[in-house]
């Protein structure tokens, strides 16, 4: 029995190492394309396009008047620029955004509301609706952590000129509050990384780049060929991504174009959001995994990219799995392979493009490097509730659409208090704990026995798990 679960482990190890392999592919990719430049078309004010700005939101006071404030301020013509604010809230969000388009129509602004009394389809139902009443070619999205900076436009939408197989350019995300905690220290880091690192390879190597939800231009062409806002999963940006890449359009992501955002300060908001982004990239790549492997109009290279990438979140089933099966191995003295070795070199691969992230980013990336050990913990921590996910885009059924709270810059950002938009206790927190309390105990063995070579794993998920644990309980509390 014992060397079954050794055998089971081994796999484990081998299949998240995998991953690590991924990250070494996307830093040699990375090397290769980082000098690739796209400059600005130059296009006269008479030649810019139609526009139009969706602004989706959902119960959303703390944020509405700034995403409201920075979308109007947006540097284009205002008889080529139509915003909708497109809201599904149920509380006084709408009213806070009726005055606010009242106020900017008035002011001469094309602004509307366009208010829904339910949330069938959740934000793909809402961006549908929205987009029979959209007058413009091009279709920017905007979330409501989102303040887009007045030159948006203007460093976006001229990269449409000329290419008409262009189908949807993507920003880099900015972060509005990436220093108020350690949370968000550490999301900022993972931030960098996916966008400098991985999006970056993943649009200049034609590797199935996808848009990231907001911050984003669409050609309105292009979303309608690809048969529009899909609700069947909760990554609706994802779903559309890959629908469009296989109709044949090109995508562009422009790395020195910004669009900032506020990072989640509570530990619950963030884990439902990655959990939501858990589900809904296993969802499609549940979806499209049959389509992506006959795709003959990608290369191999970017059939293989695209299906790990989606299953990218499966880590965290793997890292559950080897800490369930190390302590029990630990007790009855399992002597581990040494070739283990081999796998730990491959895993070095994420690690160095966290890193390279902040290095091609900031001019003082060492400093902001001192978030790095709480995005490895949270990191951890993360595991019991995006696996929960994964299980559920496998066997659930309903698959619920829940938001993400945003602060804005009131107090109740820096004391991390979602304020009236708290999120209900979740059990999860128990297994957290629990999984904490485990890794102790395989701690306390090895230090019986001797054995040190599973220390690091052991010591990160007790303190990973209890970190994430403590703070969603003391917020619960």
């Amino acid at each position: 029995m014992i060397n079954f679960l050794g055998f089971v482990y081994m796999t484990a190890v081998a299949i998240l190492s995998f991953y690590g392999f991924l990250g070494l592919l996307t830093l040699r990719l990375y090397i290769r394309h980082r000098h690739d430049t796209f400059p600005l078309p130059a296009v006269t004010t008479d030649d810019l396009p139609t526009v139009t700005i969706q602004l989706p939101i959902f119960n959303e006071r703390y944020v509405v008047k700034r995403l409201i404030e920075a979308a109007v301020a947006l540097d284009y013509p205002r008889d080529k620029l139509q915003i909708q604010v497109v809201d599904d809230s149920t509380d006084d969000t709408t009213d806070r955004a009726a005055e606010l388009v009242t106020y900017y129509n008035k002011k001469g602004v094309n602004i509307s509301l366009l208010h829904r009394d339910n949330r069938e389809g959740y934000k793909a139902g809402a961006l549908t609706n929205a987009l029979t009443h959209a007058t413009g070619k091009f279709v920017a999205i905007f979330d409501a952590d989102f303040a887009p900076l007045p030159t948006f436009l203007q460093q976006t939408i001229p990269h449409f000129s000329n290419e008409p197989e262009m189908g949807m350019i993507q920003a880099r995300w900015g972060h509005l509050n990436p220093e108020d905690s350690l949370l968000t220290g550490a999301q900022a880091i993972a931030l960098d990384k996916h966008f400098a690192m991985e999006q970056t390879v993943r649009h200049r190597a034609n590797l199935f780049p996808k848009f990231n939800g907001a911050g984003g231009i669409w050609r309105k062409a292009c979303m309608e060929d690809a048969g529009g806002w899909q609700d069947d999963t909760v990554c609706e940006d994802l779903c559309l991504s890959t629908r469009a890449i296989l109709r044949g359009w090109q995508f562009r992501f422009l790395n020195d174009v910004t669009a900032p955002a506020e990072l989640p300060t509570s530990i619950t908001a963030f884990k439902n959001q990655q959990a939501r982004w858990a589900k809904g990239s296993t969802q499609c790549m549940i979806k499209f995994g049959r389509d992506i492997i006959a795709d003959k109009n990608n290369s191999v290279l970017a059939r293989f990219y695209a299906l790990f990438s989606m299953s990218a979140y499966t880590t965290h089933l793997l890292v559950l799995i080897m800490l369930l099966l190390q302590v029990p191995l630990i007790a009855a003295g399992y002597r581990f392979s040494p070739y283990m070795l081999l796998f730990t070199i491959a895993g070095l691969g994420q690690p160095i493009l966290f890193i390279l992230g902040q290095q091609v980013l900031y001019p003082d990336w060492r400093r902001r490097l001192r978030y790095f050990p709480a995005l490895l913990l949270v990191a951890i921590g993360l595991a019991p509730s995006n696996t929960r996910a994964i299980l559920q885009a496998f066997f659930g059924r309903q698959h619920v659409f829940v938001r993400t709270p945003k602060m804005g810059d009131s107090i109740l950002r820096k004391r991390g208090d979602a304020g009236i938009y708290k999120m209900r206790f979740d059990w999860i927190v128990l297994v957290e704990l629990f999984l904490a309390l485990y890794a102790a105990v395989g701690i306390g063995l090895i230090i019986r026995g001797g054995n040190v070579g599973s220390l690091f794993f052991l010591l990160t998920c007790m303190i990973g798990f209890g970190y994430v644990g403590w703070l969603s309980f003391r917020e619960a509390q």
